[in-house]
């Protein structure tokens, strides 16, 4: 048995100062709001630090010169540099592709979670930002990889459905696919809702020129999720909600939002999580291959030149392409910029993400859940990093 002592452990409601955390094994075992010493533990002194939730980032396509669309062990890799960010689970999230590029990246997805590396972030089943957004929408997406779905559809290839050859990986590697984001105003758009709903994946919307009452439709087919909120979407206006504004009034939808500063002004994030509340609210890096590279440095998105920019990533001609922080950097974020207690921000970056992925064994500091951690200190910088009861990443 470990036992971290003297922290600050931040737990779902609150904050316990100089508690301990017992572990035994990859679960926690119990909480104390004082000094213990089980006969046999080994105890570690944390007085100053702070424990929080291993942190679960659904949407991160790269980090430290990887992006997960690279080859067959671009997942591995990007899971092997998470934990030193305090990332103990993620959701590899691809941009719209050609289905090869796609198949090879399920199947990477597949590997990882069959055979799990130790030292390594979980591989959670993958994010599709996908080939189905609106093309004026589509931000730094690839725009010839973007399809339509079903009969609706009136463009063609062949007499085939443009989809037809996404839809096909789609279907094969069905269990390795979490999340996928879909414009739901395009030609056969709900009916896509319908479908991804009835297999059992969350759907997202996202990169969408949706009305109010088209989001509001989507919702009602099963969207549950929404993709960087209020980045590439219909924005709220007083006369017009569009896309933002169905999505802050919905119970329904959890709402990712990157939380860099930079996306999201730090007080409209602070506003959406009251509109909301953390509960359905859920911090993301949209971290790409230049997260954790010098500002100036090159790295791909989806096999297309990107370059760190000293806020976030851009294409080569200036076209903002997701961002450069970690999750890490998020956490500080909502709590020494955006206002937030300890124990909302650990909500954001792990409880909430958890909850929408139905993982019921993470995601929290509770006794009889995996001792997936990190340790913070002052400053909130990562000192530590535990997956499964071990530290696997020490600064």
């Amino acid at each position: 048995m470990i036992v971290l002592a003297g922290a600050y452990l931040v737990l779902p409601d609150r904050v316990l100062p100089g508690g301990s955390l017992l572990i035994d094994g990859e679960r926690v075992v119990g909480i104390e709001p004082r000094l213990v010493r089980p006969d046999g533990a080994t105890v570690r002194r944390l007085e100053g630090h702070i424990v929080v939730p291993g942190f679960l980032d659904v949407h991160v396509h790269g980090v430290a010169g990887t992006d997960v669309l690279d080859g067959p062990e671009a997942v591995a890799v990007a899971a092997a540099h998470l934990p030193r960010y305090g990332v103990t689970g993620f959701c590899p999230t691809s941009v719209a592709c050609d289905p090869q590029k796609l198949a090879v990246f399920l199947g990477a997805v597949a590997r990882a979670r069959e055979l799990p590396a130790t030292g390594s972030a979980a591989v959670l089943p993958a994010h599709l930002e996908s080939n189905f957004i609106n093309p004026e929408w589509n931000g730094a997406q690839p725009a010839d990889c973007l399809r339509t779905y079903g009969p609706a559809g009136r463009r063609t290839v062949g007499g085939a459905f443009v989809a037809d050859d996404i839809m096909r990986v789609l279907e094969a590697e069905q269990a390795s696919v979490g999340i996928v984001t879909v414009a739901p105003e395009l030609d056969g758009g709900l009916e896509l809702v319908r479908l991804l709903r009835g297999r059992g994946h969350v759907v997202s919307i996202g990169h969408s020129g949706a009305t109010y009452e088209e989001t509001r439709a989507a919702i009602g087919c099963g969207v549950t999720h929404a993709t960087h909120l209020f980045n590439r979407m219909t924005p709220m206006s007083h006369r017009e909600p569009g896309v933002v504004g169905a999505v802050l009034e919905s119970r329904e939808v959890s709402a990712e939002i990157i939380c860099d500063g930079y996306h999201v002004h730090p007080a409209v994030l602070s506003q959406a999580v009251r509109a909301k509340s953390a509960e359905r609210v859920m911090a993301i890096s949209d971290g790409t291959a230049t997260a954790g590279l010098a500002v100036g440095a090159r790295a791909r998105l989806g096999g297309r030149s990107i370059i760190a920019g000293p806020q976030s990533a851009l294409l080569e001609d200036g076209t903002l392409a997701g961002s450069i922080i970690t999750m890490d950097r998020a956490f500080r974020t909502l709590v020494q910029h955006a206002g937030l207690s300890l124990h909302q921000a650990a909500r954001l970056c792990a409880t909430t993400p958890a909850a929408q992925l139905g993982l019921t064994d993470r995601g929290r500091l509770d006794t009889g859940l995996r001792a997936d951690l990190v340790v913070l200190g002052p400053a909130l910088e990562v000192v530590e990093t535990w997956i499964g009861g071990r530290p696997v990443a020490e600064h």
